[in-house]
């Protein structure tokens, strides 16, 4: 285990010998992770202090993004690594113990059988991939009217690598049957209220994105066991769909013969309008659907935002993009507000689902203030919208452009 897990687990290992608090409600203003503010709950163990360089939301649960500027690598580091949490931290992941765990897959199948991870690791093909996870919820505090949940606004995102192995090779060992709609999961994170009854979250996606060769079950992030925060000792991951898809701690697969009803499966919860509505509008249940692909994304991560160019010299620039349908065909600058845009130079992902990298020098015509203003467009055509999509009461899929401050002089 590398010194970065070790120390995360120390950090939660010293939580369990203390009660959970209230949590700790901070400025939207505030930047970084404000351990001023914030001492109590990282003494109490709910904030990993490998997280420092993040932005905390709430501590419990444990919610933080990543500051665009940090997203500059090509492998998200775990460090670097956005946190989205619903529950508490299971204490097997807190001790890094497997002792009896075994992952269950039942239901619409054959075969129903269960699995230690020893065997997970050698009865099937093991692979490591590249891949984007990225919040349905990311840019939620650029809607107006302002919803509730966790005011995230770019760094819901990491491209980490993975080892693991193919959903569907597990899926078609027990035989998927006929009947079959969709694949729900279960984790071990306990709810906040520490109900054992109660799950708090439990989600899934339809048999055929599970049966998709690129979503997977992985326990390695980066080259070490999955760190506490990102699901040991074992979770889903479902690239290109939102996070939420991929779960963490898990314990059981249940093939099921319709939607999947489980914790923020229902009503509102991951879900969109079916069709366009006003702002601040209240929409029915039976007017909502589930979130399934996520939209074409980019992001400046260098320079940061506010740094200033010595005039005459070039301003270079680097970013990320991705898209959960595919490949991104194209990234655009603009530094005039729109009037014109330069295209980048944007280079093939590594792998499908891993996020691209792009770059470009701009000439900027004077000294002054200049706005850098970034748009992707997919392989079928659509683009990032310049300001903030279709309002939604959740507010999900904001892939509004990324736009960063700097000057001239």
């Amino acid at each position: 285990m590398d010194a970065e897990n070790q120390t995360e687990r120390r950090q939660f290992l010293r939580a369990l010998a203390v009660a959970l608090g209230a949590p700790i409600v901070f400025r939207r203003q505030l930047t970084g992770f404000p351990y001023a503010l914030a001492q109590e709950a990282v003494n109490r163990g709910n904030i990993p202090r490998t997280k420092q360089l993040l932005t905390l939301l709430s501590d419990v649960p444990f919610n933080a993004e990543t500051p665009a500027h940090l997203l500059d690598d090509d492998v998200t580091p775990n460090h670097l690594h956005f946190v989205r949490n619903n529950g508490h931290f299971p204490d097997r992941a807190l001790l890094n113990q497997l002792g009896n765990w075994r992952l269950t897959l039942d239901g619409e199948v054959n075969r129903p059988r269960t699995w230690t991870l020893n065997e997970l690791q050698n009865e099937f093909e093991v692979l490591e991939t590249q891949l984007v996870i990225e919040c349905a919820g990311n840019g939620r505090a650029g809607y107006y009217p302002q919803v509730s949940g966790n005011q995230w606004t770019l760094g819901a995102v990491g491209c980490a690598r993975y080892r693991g192995i193919r959903l569907a090779d597990v899926l078609n060992t027990s035989g998927v049957l006929n009947s079959a709609v969709y694949l729900a999961w279960h984790g071990e994170d306990p709810h906040l209220s520490r109900d054992p009854e109660r799950h708090p979250i439990s989600r899934g996606v339809p048999i055929a994105k599970a049966l998709d060769r690129h979503t997977l079950l992985v326990w390695e992030m980066n080259g070490v066991p999955l760190p506490p925060s990102h699901g040991f000792p074992l979770r889903l991951v479902c690239p290109g769909w939102p996070g939420s898809t991929s779960g963490k701690w898990l314990r059981r697969l249940w093939v099921r013969d319709r939607v999947h009803n489980g914790a923020k499966m229902t009503g509102s919860s991951y879900r969109v309008p079916r069709n366009p509505v006003a702002p601040g509008q209240k929409v029915a249940e039976e007017d909502m659907e589930i979130i399934d692909v996520m939209p074409v994304k980019s992001l400046i991560t260098f320079p940061q935002t506010g740094t200033t160019v010595p005039e005459g010299e070039l301003l270079e620039l680097r970013g990320k993009a991705w898209s959960g349908t595919g490949p991104v065909a194209r990234v655009d600058l603009s530094i005039d507000f729109g009037a014109s845009w330069l295209k980048t130079q944007l280079l093939p992902p590594p792998n499908p689902y891993a996020w691209q990298k792009w770059n470009a020098s701009v000439p900027l015509p004077s000294a002054g203030y200049y706005e850098v203003w970034a748009r992707a467009t997919d392989a079928r055509g659509r683009a990032q919208p310049l300001i903030v999509p279709g309002w939604n009461p959740k507010g999900y899929l904001n892939n509004a452009m990324h736009r960063i401050v700097v000057r001239s002089g």
